[in-house]
């Protein structure tokens, strides 16, 4: 599941992923997200939290997920990922080039830091 996050500024798309994410999480609560900011924002960033609960991804969430990158591939002015979850955190940073913007990996004792980062002028 996907969760809209509050508390951001409106260019900052900040979502939690809790347990199995769906392809219709994304369809329902990120792509929307995405567009909603994008009306009103040349660049955005993101907020991008997976909790400790986080199970799994299914293949139509990942090609959603591709789709909304390579979609608005100009558009990422900074990407913060803040995960305790290995294979996340290391497939982070061995990819990172492929990434458009910024983009750094926080743990969670660190997501206030990225919170800070991700707002940050």
């Amino acid at each position: 599941m996907i969760e809209a996050l509050a508390g951001f500024p409106d260019n900052v798309i900040a979502v939690a992923c809790h347990g199995q994410v769906t392809g219709e999480d994304y369809k329902n609560v990120l792509v929307p997200a995405v567009e909603a900011a994008l009306k009103h924002h040349d660049k955005v960033r993101v907020y991008y939290e997976i909790a400790p609960d986080f199970t799994a991804v299914n293949p139509r969430a990942v090609w959603e997920d591709i789709k909304v990158g390579v979609g608005h591939l100009t558009r990422w002015e900074r990407i913060a990922v803040v995960s305790d979850i290995g294979w996340i955190r290391d497939g982070m940073q061995a990819f990172r080039f492929l990434i458009p913007g910024e983009a750094k990996v926080f743990s969670m004792a660190e997501a206030k830091a990225a919170k800070d980062w991700i707002v940050g002028v």
